[in-house]
């Protein structure tokens, strides 16, 4: 019957969507578990997230279908899943999923044993059979048979698995940190996968991989790479095609998850703000390097976009927008050439303007509409005709009907936009962003942090927060915590940051292997205990930590966090520099370990000096200004109003103009 399962009480919009489905889905949680057992039936793990197109189409063909309802309450117990808000169950359990089928995706979907182990699953499967894979329903009866027939079998496959899934990807120890040379071959191995022509990485379907993008940024600061291998020509080339194709929002800003395609031209349309926070560290980035006017515009559009589109009036934002409106995939963002010339009506030199600078055909470039793109890469900064033009076909497309926002705000993702906005700030000098910057670290602070100090993962605001925070939690507050400390220079963010990190290393940390775990001592048991390596869509908890880390250490003096930053370092170096773009945020933070970081301290009332640290992008520097701490940074110095530039424990003469300052930074030329 509809409206009987347990999801309409939850705080995820993600789960609940599914409240009303005939399916009579539990939350993860013992409960489920108690039904399993009592019943003698196997769990139907199903995950997925809110701007999920595949996900949609799953529950309108099978979940919101009365007789597959029928066949899935009868045979299992049936459990949704939110992965952004459980990833360490989402995590397990993908492990399991590519284990048994060598790929995996969501929605997904696994049948569990009442006690969690895994022994079956997969992604999307079909109402009806089709390439290769069976009917939904044909599997549920299939797995229900074997259930009840072949049980040994079952579970001893289920062992199989577990015990495949407890032990640790890898177990090595504490090897050599990655020293400058073995950094120096960085643009050379990432260039091996480079797509020249169009840029990125790899072929379609193409993900934008910021933080490759932004490693090979830091490689041209560095000095590093050559004509073979210009990690400068690498990242703008790439974030010039990104910023012209159809994964780029012209009207709106922001980015699109990724292109279906090589050339960035056809989006999977959803808008998650993770992508949006790393998308803006690279193009703020290549602006500080390269003062390209089109790089800075696509900062002040993204931001643009988030704090317009993202945000709860507290200050959190949210985590996502569809792909996904009317019921059809890109519907919000695509125009035919007659809906132009209708928004525009009589202004013809604005309606063929932008239809020629968007690339609007007849014909369309999906699905009989259009896509907007820029056909000049690079081109973007709009004619004053072409802005007038965009302005009103913006303010057009707002009457549409909007994609699904998933307005869950989590900490992880909202602590690596702040990052990335509090760079921007600081380097812009925007207060307006400052502002937001702020509002958003007190919002987390507010909701999202209890009373006891345990920071917790999700927020929304009909049920409040809910589930422990994980380690990426943790790693992604102490670097947006110590990035506002540097913007305000306010001592109450550093002193949260570092709150944030001694209770990461409390709650995560595993001395055997040097590294953290992705959920906390306190958390729920799983089948398996994991630690998050790899830098996927997000930083690796492990990556994060080992860089903020690293910062927090030498702006505190705390020997703990710069042990512990080179612990997963040289854990995991060696696999890094082999496969670089799946490590690309480790080896940011194998480059701050293998320089000594330039540690700038501004006394006194000097704004001036202040603005001339933060206006140049230095990733190998931290900055102490304003209100003291207890860092040794500040031992023995006046308020004299001059700047302090130290480094590998020797500082150089105090700085009292902003010329003097800037000789003793490092510069690049580009």
């Amino acid at each position: 019957m509809a409206g009987s399962n347990r999801l309409g009480r939850e705080a995820s919009p993600y789960l609940r969507q599914h409240a009303d489905n005939p399916v009579h889905w539990f939350p993860w949680g013992e409960e489920a578990f108690a039904e399993a057992r009592e019943r003698d039936v196997p769990i139907l793990l199903s995950v997925g997230y809110s701007a999920c197109h595949w996900c949609h189409v799953m529950a309108h063909e099978s979940f919101e279908d009365e007789a597959t309802a029928a066949v899935m309450n009868e045979r299992f117990v049936n459990v949704k899943v939110d992965r952004e808000e459980r990833p360490d169950v989402d995590a397990v359990y993908m492990e399991a999923v590519q284990s048994l089928t060598g790929h995996g995706g969501w929605p997904m979907t696994v049948f569990l044993a009442p006690d969690g182990r895994p022994f079956f699953g997969g992604t999307y499967f079909p109402p009806q059979a089709r390439h290769g894979l069976p009917a939904f329903t044909d599997l549920c009866r299939a797995v229900d048979e074997s259930w009840r027939e072949r049980r040994d079998d079952i579970l001893g496959q289920a062992e199989e698995i577990t015990e495949a899934l407890q032990r640790p990807a890898l177990t090595g120890r504490d090897g050599d940190l990655p020293d400058r040379a073995a950094l120096a071959s960085l643009p050379g191995s990432v260039a091996e996968q480079y797509d020249g022509e169009w840029g990125g990485f790899g072929k379609a379907p193409k993900f934008p991989q910021a933080m490759t993008l932004d490693l090979l940024l830091r490689a041209h600061a560095r000095g590093l790479g050559g004509d073979d291998a210009d990690p400068l020509r690498m990242a703008t080339t790439s974030l010039d095609a990104m910023a012209s194709g159809g994964i780029y929002d012209h009207l709106g800003g922001g980015f699109a998850r990724y292109s279906v395609d090589a050339f960035w031209m056809v989006p999977h349309f959803e808008k998650m703000l993770y992508d949006q926070a790393l998308l803006l560290r690279a193009y703020l980035h290549a602006w500080q390097l390269t003062g390209a006017d089109r790089h800075r515009q696509v900062v002040d559009e993204v931001i643009g976009y988030v704090l317009r589109d993202l945000r709860h009036p507290d200050g959190g934002l949210f985590s996502a927008e569809d792909a996904d409106s009317e019921g059809e995939e890109g519907r919000f963002y695509v125009w035919k050439a007659s809906e132009i010339r209708d928004v525009l009506g009589d202004d013809t030199e604005a309606a063929e303007g932008a239809i020629g600078w968007y690339g609007v055909s007849p014909n369309g470039n999906f699905e009989g509409a259009n896509i907007l793109h820029r056909p000049v890469r690079g081109d973007i900064a709009r004619p004053h005709a072409i802005e007038r033009a965009r302005a009103a076909l913006f303010e057009a497309r707002e009457r549409r009907v909007r994609p699904g926002l998933d307005d869950k705000v989590l900490t992880e993702w909202n602590a690596l936009f702040l990052s990335s906005l509090a760079e921007a700030a600081a380097a812009t000098g925007d207060r307006s962003w400052g502002d937001a910057a702020i509002a958003c670290g007190e919002f987390l602070l507010a909701n999202l942090r209890r009373d006891d100090g345990r920071w917790l993962r999700a927020w929304q605001a009909e049920a409040g927060a809910r589930h422990l925070a994980y380690a990426a939690d943790h790693a992604a507050v102490v670097d947006a915590f110590t990035r506002l400390g540097e913007l305000t220079g306010e001592a109450r963010w550093t002193e949260a940051a570092t709150e944030a990190a001694h209770a990461l290393l409390d709650l995560f940390w595993d001395e055997e292997t040097g590294g953290l775990h992705t959920t906390g001592d306190d958390a729920e048991a799983l089948v398996a205990r994991q630690q998050e390596l790899l830098d996927n869509a997000t930083p690796a908890a492990n990556s994060n930590a080992a860089v903020a880390l690293a910062r927090l250490a030498a702006l505190t003096g705390e020997a703990r966090f710069d042990t512990a930053a080179r612990r997963i370092v040289a854990r995991l170096g060696g696999p890094a520099l082999q496969h670089p773009t799946a490590f690309a945020n480790l080896l940011a933070a194998a480059d701050v370990l293998a320089h000594p970081l330039l540690e700038v301290v501004v006394t006194g009332d000097r704004p001036d000096l202040v603005e001339a640290v933060q206006r140049r992008w230095l990733p190998g520097a931290v900055l102490a200004w304003g209100e003291r701490t207890a860092s040794p940074l500040w031992e023995g110095r006046e308020d004299d109003g001059r700047a302090y530039v130290c480094e590998a424990y020797a500082c150089k003469s105090p700085a009292t103009t902003v010329e003097d300052l800037l000789a003793q930074l490092p510069s690049v030329v580009v």
